[in-house]
């Protein structure tokens, strides 16, 4: 018998009318629910974004992966999801901003197409303060703008009372032939509070679990659940898409930025900076690393005495500037990791750990003293210095990428340099702020740092140069051992 090309993917979409319309409290209190009524919830993230994916992830008690379609092709898109949903289990994906909102005027990139794609049913969470029947006529303008994207039902959200939500749920069920699934009061206490243009990073939520549990308990008592569960379950069958690469693509041999020609399936160790200062990371990316061959090393800038003796360090984004006072403080961290970039250990870091490797970071006046791998240093400023997608060009030699390769990611810091030296940048931004002027990607011995974050899976190229660079290194050093302190 011939092995189906179509597989059942329990599946669902909750989007908004716009940002801030409380998607993320919504869809934390939903994979909540599901989870208490044993079943497996595989949490995904539409759009750029970290923060949300972890609050997603901690109420999963699993990953979150990310489905964005500027990071990533459609084919790769519809692979990675189908790679990662549980069996038996129920994805769950979280929208962007409202659901046809995008980079054209076509939402190539929006939640509708990604809708679309996946034919994943979707609820809408609406925002009905000070409304009532012009919810129904945005719902009724969204069905109408694309009757195609399978919006499939709503959730009220920050409703005044019973009367305020019986007005708003017939206004909408009879102007727009959809249910309501639910309402969700207005909360007198904010308990998922903001960070710059996002919730804050579950490592720095003390309180995290507890909220996670209160928003299970709103979704539990205010949503029908069966109901929500029907319409994922109704989600038609996807075809089988290809599985994803098993490392990635590999550069060439002869790419003469890479000096090393091993496998890149060969085992390295690759140091990863992950505490509360340094979280963002894409699990793709770690797992592309992984699928090369790489043993990752978790480790701490706060609190570790040195940096140990591994083959390359990967470092990502976070928060570097709320503990700064704690990453001065640990100077012989900060020496051993500049002694081991000087040696030529391959680094590669973004955004918040491009600020770290700097030479110093000025908030308020106070100078706080960096990991001074690179001769730049950054200040903090009220508003964002880049924020959205970018796209760049590598341009000039460097250790992971052959001149000529196309990035793209997305950036959102508040931090920017205001000492640094532009002829040692490798890319050149065609979209986005980048670095200084329209430049990213500062080199210096075997270390690139950039403000832009990239997606492994949109990015194949990535994970097997960072595999190489490492072998390369282990492989003309001298073995040796490094002082603790």
């Amino acid at each position: 018998m011939q092995p189906s090309t179509y597989a059942d993917f329990p599946r669902l979409i909750l989007s908004a009318l716009r940002g801030g319309a409380g998607k993320t409290t919504l869809s934390i209190g939903i994979i909540g629910a599901l989870k208490s009524l044993g079943r497996s919830v595989t949490p995904f993230k539409k759009g750029p974004d970290y923060i949300d994916a972890g609050w997603l992830a901690l109420a999963a008690g699993r990953p979150c992966y990310n489905l964005d379609s500027y990071l990533l092709s459609r084919e790769t898109i519809l692979s990675s999801f189908q790679a990662h949903v549980m069996p038996e289990g129920i994805a769950v994906i979280e929208g962007n901003r409202g659901i046809y909102d995008g980079i054209d005027m076509e939402g190539s990139t929006s939640t509708a197409e990604l809708a679309k794609l996946l034919q994943a049913p979707v609820i809408l969470c609406l925002d009905c303060t000070k409304t009532t029947r012009t919810v129904a006529a945005a719902v009724l303008g969204c069905q109408m703008f694309d009757p195609e994207t399978p919006i499939r039902g709503v959730i009220l959200n920050r409703t005044s009372g019973k009367r305020h939500e019986r007005m708003v749920q017939k206004s909408i069920e009879y102007h727009c032939g959809i249910p309501v699934l639910g309402a969700l009061p207005r909360l007198d206490e904010q308990r998922f509070p903001e960070r710059h243009m996002g919730l804050v990073p579950t490592p720095e939520h003390p309180w995290a679990r507890q909220a996670i549990e209160e928003a299970t308990r709103l979704a539990t008592t205010h949503l029908d659940l069966k109901w929500i569960l029907e319409l994922a379950e109704a989600a038609p069958d996807l075809p089988v898409a290809p599985l994803l690469p098993e490392c990635g693509k590999t550069p060439s041999k002869n790419d003469p930025n890479i000096s090393d020609h091993h496998s890149p399936r060969s085992s390295v160790n690759i140091g990863v900076l992950q505490d509360s200062a340094f979280q963002f990371y894409y699990p793709e990316n770690l797992e592309a690393l992984e699928r090369c061959g790489a043993t990752l090393v978790f480790l701490s800038a706060l609190d570790e005495a040195s940096l140990p003796d591994v083959d390359a360090l990967y470092i990502g984004g976070g928060f570097p500037e709320t503990h700064a006072e704690r990453l001065a403080a640990n100077v012989s961290f900060r020496s051993s990791l500049r002694k081991r970039a000087e040696e030529g250990l391959p680094i590669y870091a973004e955004c918040g750990g491009l600020m770290y490797l700097g030479e110093s970071l000025l908030i308020r006046d106070v100078r706080y003293p960096m990991a001074g791998v690179l001769p730049i240093v950054f200040g903090l400023f009220k508003r964002p210095q880049g924020h959205g997608y970018t796209e760049m060009v590598a341009d000039r030699p460097n250790p992971f990428f052959p001149e000529g390769t196309v990035l793209k990611g997305h950036e959102f810091h508040y931090s920017k340099a205001i000492e640094c030296p532009e002829g040692q940048t490798v890319f050149s931004m065609r979209r986005g702020s980048g670095l200084i002027g329209d430049r990213d990607g500062f080199c210096i011995h075997r270390t690139v740092a950039t403000y832009t974050h990239i997606h492994a899976l949109g990015t194949p190229e990535w994970a097997p140069s960072l595999i190489r660079n490492a072998l390369a290194y282990r492989s003309r050093r001298i073995p040796h051992s490094h002082e603790n302190g």
